[in-house]
């Protein structure tokens, strides 16, 4: 499959924290011919051991995550509406009038009042999500319960697009992750490597947890999605991230500080074909926070895509960033086993 097939695909499948075996199985289908073993844990992380040219001294563990958020089916009403609730922090202000699809293949939209029939002050506030329904067109809640039922998976429904080097679409946290852990697992790699797709990072770093007991690795870099927020009125040293800037290599967060070293070796991967930059913010957290205070400890590294519109509908990288992180991720992969960090 070429990449912009492989990422569409990725992108629009639905997978929300807890329920991502869909998407699983297609990065299953792309890495199996290539990588020497895998497993699937009980929590349903997807484990992957590829053998390289060499054998390091030290284990390095590539992770990135496969859940992304939405929402989950909570009550049917009598009038067939359902009452959702969230899965993951997703601003509510992106949340009314969009297209979803709940289940395996229903089609609904988010509704609320009708913005005629509020005063003022309603028109003003956002609506919480117990005044939110998901319409899926049914007459009473036995037709609805026909095709959903209760904690049913309810995940955005939005175009793909890849044109003139820009890409939007959902999920691309992390989905675009993923599509860079299996460029590497599909690659001829210099030395032995672990991968693992992890679940439930949105709801918590909880799958990465378990996958990084079960490797116990040395060093651990996380491949994420971090936000961008290079849009009008917001005051440059706000911004986070820029579009079009490179890979971002975060020295804090709030789940995480950083092994310096790493970081800096991060930044030093600047050439002609990669750019890099600093996240400049304290803000936000990834799986690092899981990994790094596992076992006997690990020295993480987070390297991410700017990626605007996060935990929206519809987010938007560059494609020049996508090769920069693939860029800077194999570099830091063959330095970190090969002992000169």
């Amino acid at each position: 499959m070429d990449n912009k097939a492989l990422l569409q695909i990725l992108s629009q499948t639905n997978g929300i924290s807890g329920d991502e075996s869909a998407v699983r199985e297609i990065i299953i289908s792309e890495i199996k011919d290539f990588a020497t073993e895998y497993h699937i844990d009980s929590m349903g992380n997807l484990i992957v051991f590829k053998k390289g040219k060499r054998t390091p001294d030290k284990k390095l563990l590539l992770s990135a995550h496969m859940d992304e958020v939405g929402f989950i089916v909570t009550y049917i009403t009598e009038n067939g509406y359902l009452k959702f609730d969230e899965v993951g922090g997703i601003d509510r202000r992106v949340v009314m009038g969009k297209s979803v699809t709940v289940g395996k293949n229903v089609s609904g939209v988010v509704i609320a009042s009708p913005m005629h029939l509020l005063n003022n002050e309603q028109r003003n506030k956002i609506p919480k999500y117990d005044g939110m329904y998901i319409d899926i067109g049914a007459t009473d809640r036995n037709e609805a319960q026909r095709y959903v039922t209760l904690g049913d998976s309810v995940q955005f429904d939005s175009q793909f697009d890849w044109n003139n080097g820009i890409i939007s679409g959902k999920a691309l946290d992390d989905r675009a992750g993923c599509f860079v852990l299996i460029n590497m697992i599909q690659s001829e790699l210099e030395y032995d490597m672990y991968f693992s797709f992890v679940v439930q990072e949105e709801v918590g770093l909880r799958g990465a947890k378990c996958a990084s007991y079960q490797v116990s690795p040395d060093f651990a870099i996380i491949v994420e999605a971090t936000t961008s927020a290079d849009i009008p009125n917001i005051a440059q040293d706000k911004q986070v991230c820029c579009v079009g800037d490179g890979a971002v290599i975060s020295f804090m967060d709030r789940r995480t500080i950083y092994d310096k070293e790493l970081v800096m070796s991060a930044m030093n991967c600047a050439d002609s074909q990669t750019k890099v930059q600093y996240k400049k913010a304290v803000a936000g957290g990834n799986d690092a926070g899981s990994i790094q205070s596992s076992g006997n400890g690990v020295r993480v590294l987070a390297v991410s895509l700017p990626c605007r519109y996060l935990h929206s509908n519809c987010s938007m990288i560059a494609e020049s960033d996508l090769v920069s992180v693939q860029n800077v991720v194999n570099k830091m992969a063959v330095r970190i086993l090969s002992g000169k960090l």
